[in-house]
């Protein structure tokens, strides 16, 4: 029999489930279904991401919902478009068999009248990002009267987004005796008060250690100079020739700069962040999901949501200020039981956060050494050879030219027409890995060392003083954002930012200086106005040069995303409350 039948699925689903390939359950679907179809209690399931949480609610909610019945009857609430996309597409492939079924995708960034048409024609599930979802119920163009059943998904990111007085208000208008399904792959205290406050003694089901990463992944870091990051990076995705990846960086600047350079330098790769419109983000999914991507350059918001098979590898291209981001990010692979790895690119400073991470999640990093020109050249030298070994060769339609080749080659011996065809993409690689420098750094050097050496000004850079700081609510990542939109300068251009309580010192290049000044004339943050200086003596700054170790020169993303306080429809409130429109960078 099979197993979903045995937890009380009815047959229609299990046959259409079984076609997507469903075999047997996962352990979060095995536990929490039989107590979900009791509906009997509110429920709180913890379980990392890609454990199958999804149809762990999905198939309880298509056995409880009435379909001949058109009004909604269970709401979904989710952090992000990618992810309220994914979900009702799931549900629409698990009903596929079911007769009268209506879902709904409502969403930011999309038209918000074919929603409504959509609610109106009548609807039994509604899967919703909390801000849309709000703009719709203050159109009274909702009736929530009749809703029984609602599942807050990925409810830690939702609450890291901001999202925390919106689900108040969305929650404030469902009927009391509702059941809500709560999922999430931590439970910070956020997450427990929403539990206490809106559910009734719930069961709570953990699959897992609490925060712990997914078995199958392997956790690897390679130690580089900042400056050295891209091309150590680079070095690292041509040593794997098959990679099929997700690169994570703090920002939205620094994601798009990486994803123009990657391009600029030959590789199939593109950005995801949130100043992309739907219609773009849709276009770059749709082409990452065909593979005709290789590389998908993601901030942690952005990539919520995003269920791909097959990912091979996470790069950390800048480590999270969170653990449970890492958590989130590395369990974009090793999915449904495959195995997978996750790089980060470090610092030295950073050791100490790998090794709290490894203390959290419980699993040890690996040390890596950045691969030699050489050992590159050996690995994609090698995949040439795989790649024609495997080939497909369709005789009907090659037969007729080979004559014509063969007459071609004919002077050519066996070994010869052998190196030809392997030189003809090895070549490349040859001609950029000659000479190659060795990117790698001591990962015991000094930490100290490092702090004295970043009491002087960088090489080709201004350190310059803003009347702004960590009072004014700003992190160093949203410092470097606030800078970078004002000065109209990337974020390639600032180096080292050392924030304090009610000023900040920051280094820019110094092509770029005038640009800064120029851009914050006639600037102000909430009334007062910004004031940019020169530091003072370049080589020691008494007042705030010095910076605690593991603390300084990385772009900082808070967890409301990146250059905005919250994702709006579109577009992003800037960091003095005021609406503004979305832009890309485009240094490369």
């Amino acid at each position: 029999m099979n197993p979903f039948l045995e937890l009380g699925i009815r047959e229609e689903v299990v046959n259409a489930i079984t076609e997507i390939g469903f075999q047997k359950p996962s352990e979060i679907q095995e536990k929490a279904i039989p107590v979900l179809l009791t509906g009997n209690d509110d429920f709180v399931g913890l379980a990392q991401t890609g454990t199958g949480k999804t149809a762990a609610f999905g198939l309880p909610l298509l056995e409880k919902i009435d379909f001949s019945k058109k009004h909604p009857q269970a709401l979904v609430l989710c952090p992000t478009r990618e992810l309220c996309l994914q979900i009702a597409k799931d549900l629409e492939k698990f009903a596929k068999y079911l007769n009268d079924v209506h879902v709904v995708a409502v969403y930011g960034g999309a038209n918000i009248s074919d929603q409504l048409r959509q609610i109106r024609r009548g609807v039994q599930i509604i899967v919703a990002t909390p801000g849309r979802m709000l703009d719709i119920i203050n159109r009274d163009a909702v009736d929530f009267s009749n809703i029984e059943y609602v599942v807050l998904d990925e409810a830690d990111e939702m609450l890291n987004m901001g999202f925390q007085e919106d689900i108040n208000s969305i929650l404030s208008e469902t009927p009391k005796d509702k059941k809500t399904w709560l999922f999430s792959a931590t439970m910070p205290k956020e997450v427990r008060r929403i539990a206490q406050n809106y559910m009734t003694d719930p069961f709570e089901l953990t699959v897992g250690a609490k925060n712990t990463g997914n078995a199958n992944i392997e956790h690897h870091y390679y130690v580089v100079k900042a400056r050295d990051k891209y091309a150590a990076f680079k070095r690292i995705v041509d040593f794997y020739p098959e990679i099929f990846g997700i690169v994570f960086c703090r920002t939205k600047i620094e994601t798009q700069e990486i994803a123009e350079a990657l391009i600029k330098d030959g590789y199939n790769a593109d950005a995801l962040h949130g100043d992309l419109s739907q219609q773009q983000r849709d276009k770059v999914m749709k082409r990452y999901r065909e593979r005709s991507l290789q590389l998908l350059i993601a901030t942690d918001v952005a990539a919520r949501g995003i269920d791909v098979n097959d990912v091979t590898h996470v790069i950390n291209f800048s480590l999270p200020d969170e653990v449970e981001n890492y958590t989130h990010r590395s369990g974009r692979t090793a999915r449904a039981g495959k195995t997978g790895t996750s790089i980060s690119l470090i610092n030295v400073k950073e050791m100490s956060k790998i090794r709290h991470i490894e203390k959290i999640i419980g699993k040890p990093f690996i040390r890596k050494q950045v691969p030699s020109g050489q050992e590159v050249c050996e690995k994609q030298l090698f995949a040439i050879v795989d790649r024609i070994h495997n080939v497909e060769v369709n005789e009907e339609q090659i037969t007729p030219f080979l004559p014509a080749i063969e007459e071609s080659l004919q002077h050519l011996s066996k070994e010869e027409i052998i190196k030809r065809f392997a030189s003809l993409e090895f070549n490349r690689f040859l001609e950029y890995y000659k000479n190659a420098p060795d990117l790698n750094i001591d990962a015991r050097e000094s930490s100290s060392k490092g702090d004295r050496a970043g009491r002087k000004s960088s090489k080709g850079f201004t350190r310059l003083f803003m009347n702004l700081g960590s009072v004014d609510d700003f992190s160093r990542g949203d410092m470097l954002g606030y800078i970078c939109n004002n000065a109209k300068i990337s974020g390639k251009a600032i180096g080292k930012i050392d924030l304090k309580g009610v000023y900040t010192f920051f280094e820019v290049e110094d092509s770029e200086v005038n640009k800064v000044f120029e851009g914050f004339k006639g600037v102000d943050f909430k009334g007062r106005q910004v004031r940019i200086e020169l530091s003072g003596d370049s080589k020691s700054d008494k007042g705030g040069r010095r910076s605690k170790s593991g603390r300084n020169g990385s772009d900082r993303e808070d967890r409301k995303d990146r250059n905005g306080r919250r994702e709006r429809n579109g577009g992003f409130r800037d960091f003095s409350g005021k609406r503004r429109e979305s832009r890309s960078s485009s240094r490369y």
